[in-house]
Formats: structure tokens, C-alpha cells, sequence
């Protein structure tokens, strides 16, 4: 019988910290490495604007995610020191965050799509640090800087006549701030799809309006929420959409937030709306394609951003009743986890080579493991790619880890819940699990009360429940498994049969032979180059690429975009 790798979740966020302290210029307060050419002979990391645009904000904020699941060290509170450093620095007219002047940064700006993660690590930063005055000035200076910036719709101009617009909405008039000029009719950024780009920052106003109550950015969000919803015409009646997918999940993300705080029903759903469509073009494993419409399916791959917007939406969405509990679990322990570098062992790697100002070659074999892909297949990472690691899905992966942490145990309506079906010590609960190899969760209670341990369809109805090792009489309430009047270090388990069993299911226009043993994906067929993807079956030798040879071939690439 075959033995699998069981999913640790602990063991994802290693290697993710290892990438996100390591892969950053000492000489530059630790700022980051967007570029990594995995695929080059030898492999390199080079600078790039965004490193001091987007990445110094959500580094940091998956650093500080990484700590509150393994506990800092000094390594990591250095790095986030540093970024921090470079968050607070370089912000300018209209309170906007504009990059710093390094050689390999082509013109002093500001996107509004990066105001959103700069915003969002603001916010993270005040959660961690309360009272720090300088990140507070900052995030209120962005907010009323592109509150003045936003275009106030305030009249509808038809052949039927002038009438007023009954609700606030507002649209920002491009993608592009210049430090000296402003808006500069001749430049874009060429990315599309402005009406979500520029609207990722609802998600960041909802929660700073939400955490600090900012009357500003609550009136900025819902302004922009009503453009998007109207006027920019960019989704269907049944909220489907073509475009980028991070960007809207992400949007929808704020929608959902903004519903929840206004008690908006309507906001709510249209959120859900977005969700689900998104959720009819990904994978029931967690591959989520990174555009939808823009190119073939053949063609699309996935941005690991687009995972972690889907699982933090399920979430949120959890705590109004939606049933996503098990897509959280499936996109988690598989896709999540598979996108990401665990063995750099096929990296070219030249110790020779000496760094320059903007190049780093040292040891990118070693410092690229726990990376996370820019654009994957269902079963394999493809490392010719330009964006075979990306920035931005470092950066994103490990929040998306910390919310999953964060809810596998928690105490609400006086009771403690196991959500989900992972292994995890924590003060309210030991778990313990035999997935994917047997059928058994295990829970130490760590404090008396009611416990209650949450069902996933794939445990079927044969689930036996004990005490203490004594079985009981199953209890149900709120779709979880019931244990009443729990003392301190009782033993709680479910025992179920496992079953293995294969589906099919077409991604990217190939028809996949899927085996799922409970909730994890054991094997997919056919398999993935040159980086193969579900390789789990123990004492099976990994299949890996050969490190490449030959000279050196230093592809420039994009130096002002992703």
C-alpha cells in the first residue's frame, strides 16, 4: 500500500520565511529581489522599481504573517525592520507612496494598484505596532491624498437629459502619478483592466476604515465600490468578468468587507457573485487561472495570488454562513502548497560570480526554495517563465498561510472549533491527523467546554466519534461534530474509512486524471516539466529537472513592470 506525504503546514511556512529573509540586498536595508531567473545557467536576482514599490508593503506584511505561525528570530525581525524602513519612506504629493531613485528605477510614480499594498501593509504595521505615529500619518495622508485625487461623479449627462447620481462615485482619472507632474495624459501602465487595478484599494480602505475608524477611507471605499459596480460597466448582470484575476478576487474581497460593515446585502452578494464565477474557472484542487478571457485556456497559467485571494474570500465569506470551509482546506494543502520551490537543487548556480549593485547570484539554489510560483500549471511549475517565481506571490502566499493558521482552531459562541483538518498545537486545542494515509483526527482539549469538530464530505457517514478512547453517540450542531462538557486534556477523535478515489476534471484545456485520498491530491496525471508537481508518495524518488549549463544568458527582461 502506498504511504503519502501528509501536509504540514508548518513545513510551507519554513520554507517561505527561509525565500523572504534570504532572497533581499543586506546592502540596501534588506530591500527585496522581485526578479529571480531560476531558469538561467547560473541563476541570478536582479532589482527592479517594484522592489521599492509594492514588495517592501507586502514582504513585510508576510514576514509578520510567518512570525505569528513559527515565532520571530533574529533574522526575520532584522529583515522586517527593514522593510519596515522602506514602507515609511518616499511618500510625497497627495500623501501618495512613490519609489525611491535607484539606478534601476526609470521614473519617480505612483500606481494605484501599489497604493493598495502599501496601504495594506500600513494597516498591518498599526495592528502590530499600535500608536506608531509615523505609519499612522502616513496611511491618513494616502487616504485624503487620493480622496482630493478621485474624479466626484456628481451629474449623469444622457440624450434623455442631465440627472444627478444618487450615490457617491468616484473613479480615479488613470493609473499613473508622477512625483513631479501628476497625471501625465501620455503615460500608462499598459496592465488593463483599470476599473479593478485602481480598485484593489477598497479592500485596504474597508479594513482601515473598519480597524481605525477612518471616516475618509470608509466614504473613498464606498465611492469607488459604486463605480465598480455601475458606471465602469465591467461586470455582467451575474457578476461574471474577463481580466485580471487577482485584482478582482481581491476587489471582491473589499466588497465583501464593505458589505459586512454596512449590513449591505446587496454589496454582499454581488462579492459572492465574483467569487463563484471565479470558482467555476479554477480547479476543485486550487488552481485559479491568473486571467480569465485574455488568452485560451491552453494558455493560462496561475498566479499564486489569485489562491490566496480565493482563500482568504471563503474565509470571510465562512463567517456569514457560507459553506467554504472545504474549499479552504482544498486550495490550502494542495495547489497552495504545491506551487511553492521546496527543493533548489536543479538551480545552475555559479559560486564565482560576484554580486553587483543590482545583481545577486550567490547561492540563488539555496535562497529560492519556499518562492512561490507566478504561473503554474495544474502540475507543474514552469521555470522558463518569466515570473517562475514572483514577488508579489511571496508576498501574498504567506498571509494566506496565516489565515489559515489562524482558523484552524478557534473559540466562538463559547465553544472551541476545529475548522479545518490540520495539525496544529495550539492554547485552546492540540490536533493531531492521520490524513492522507488514515482516516483519524485527534484533538487535546486544552481547556473544559464544548467543542465542536467540523465535517467535510470526503469523511462520508461512517464516522466513528470517541472520548477518552470510548465511543460515543454522535453529536451534531452547526455542520461540526459535537462534544459537550470536555474537561482540560481529554482526548476527542474522529475515526472514518479513507477512500481513494480518482476523478476527472479538464484545467487549461487538458483532461487531468485527479486521485484524491480524503482531502488531498496524492497523484495527478499526466505529470508536469520541467518542475513536476504532486510528487507525494513516500520512498519514491522526487523527479526533478538536471541543474542547466552552459554560459551565462542574463536576460534583462521588463525593468518597469511584472
Amino acid at each position: 500500500m502506498k504511504t503519502y506525504e501528509p501536509f504540514d503546514l508548518m513545513d510551507v511556512a519554513r520554507r517561505g520565511m527561509n525565500y523572504l529573509v534570504s532572497m533581499v540586498d543586506e546592502r540596501q536595508d534588506f530591500l527585496p529581489y522581485w526578479y529571480v531567473q531560476i531558469n538561467q545557467a547560473p541563476a541570478y536576482a536582479r532589482h527592479v522599481r517594484v522592489d521599492d514599490a509594492e514588495l517592501v508593503a507586502s514582504w513585510y506584511e508576510a514576514v509578520a504573517a510567518l512570525e505569528k505561525i513559527l515565532g520571530p528570530d533574529a533574522r526575520s525581525t532584522a529583515v522586517k525592520a527593514g522593510f519596515k524602513k522602506h514602507l515609511l519612506r518616499s511618500f510625497g504629493p497627495k500623501g501618495l507612496r512613490y519609489s525611491e531613485p535607484y539606478p534601476w528605477t526609470h521614473s519617480i510614480n505612483a500606481t494605484f494598484h501599489e497604493q493598495g499594498w502599501v496601504l495594506a501593509g500600513l494597516n498591518r504595521l498599526l495592528q502590530d505596532e499600535p500608536g506608531c505615529d509615523e505609519a499612522e500619518r502616513a496611511a491618513a495622508g494616502m487616504v485624503r491624498g487620493m480622496r482630493e485625487l478621485v474624479h466626484d461623479k456628481k451629474t449623469l449627462t444622457f440624450w434623455s437629459g442631465d440627472r444627478p447620481v444618487s450615490k457617491p462615485t468616484f473613479e480615479f482619472p488613470g493609473d499613473v502619478y508622477m512625483k513631479d507632474g501628476g497625471w501625465v495624459p501620455e503615460r500608462l501602465t499598459g496592465r488593463g483592466d483599470l476599473p479593478v487595478r485602481n480598485n484593489v484599494v477598497i479592500e485596504p480602505l474597508a479594513t482601515r476604515a473598519r480597524l481605525f475608524d477612518d471616516k475618509i477611507a470608509l466614504d473613498l471605499a464606498v465611492g469607488l465600490a459604486n463605480h465598480l459596480l455601475s458606471y465602469a460597466r465591467y461586470f455582467t448582470y451575474d457578476m461574471q468578468y474577463h481580466g485580471h484575476v487577482h485584482s478582482t478576487v481581491w476587489c471582491a474581497i473589499g466588497l465583501l468587507r464593505l458589505g459586512r460593515m454596512l449590513h449591505d446585502e446587496t454589496l454582499i452578494e454581488k462579492a459572492v457573485g465574483i467569487f463563484e464565477f471565479t470558482r467555476s474557472r479554477s480547479s476543485s484542487f486550487g488552481w485559479v487561472p491568473e486571467y480569465i478571457g485574455w488568452h485560451p485556456d491552453t494558455e493560462e497559467h496561475c498566479e499564486t495570488c489569485c489562491i490566496k485571494d480565493m482563500i482568504e474570500f471563503a474565509l470571510e465569506a465562512a463567517d456569514l454562513g457560507y459553506d467554504y470551509w472545504p474549499l479552504v482546506d482544498a486550495f490550502t494543502r494542495n495547489q497552495l502548497a504545491e506551487q511553492q520551490i521546496k527543493d533548489g537543487s536543479f538551480i545552475a548556480v555559479d559560486p564565482s560570480a560576484q554580486d553587483t549593485d543590482d545583481m545577486t547570484w550567490r547561492d540563488i539554489d539555496k535562497r529560492a526554495v519556499g518562492g512561490w510560483s507566478g504561473g503554474a500549471l495544474p502540475n507543474s511549475i514552469s521555470v522558463a517563465r518569466f515570473r517562475s517565481i514572483a514577488g508579489c506571490c511571496v508576498g501574498t502566499a504567506p498571509v494566506g498561510l496565516w489565515l489559515v493558521w489562524s482558523r484552524i482552531v478557534e473559540k466562538r459562541d463559547g465553544c472551541v472549533y476545529v475548522n479545518l483538518p490540520m495539525a496544529k498545537d495550539d492554547a485552546l486545542a492540540q490536533v493531531e491527523i492521520g490524513y492522507p494515509n488514515t482516516g483519524m483526527l485527534r484533538v487535546k482539549a486544552r481547556q473544559a467546554g464544548r467543542y465542536r469538530i467540523r465535517h467535510y464530505p470526503w469523511m462520508g457517514d461512517r464516522v466513528e466519534t470517541r472520548l477518552n478512547g470510548q465511543t460515543l453517540a454522535t453529536g451534531w450542531a452547526d455542520g461540526c461534530f459535537a462534544f459537550d462538557d470536555v474537561q482540560a486534556g481529554d482526548i476527542l477523535e474522529l475515526a472514518h474509512p479513507l477512500r481513494t478515489e480518482t476523478r476527472h476534471e479538464t484545467v487549461c484545456g487538458t483532461d487531468f486524471r485527479v486521485t484524491w485520498k480524503g482531502g488531498d491530491v496524492v497523484e495527478l496525471a499526466p505529470p508536469g516539466l520541467p518542475v513536476r508537481l504532486y510528487q507525494r508518495t513516500v520512498g519514491v524518488p522526487k523527479d526533478y529537472p538536471r541543474p542547466a549549463t552552459g554560459a551565462a544568458k542574463v536576460d534583462m527582461g521588463p525593468t518597469q513592470q511584472k
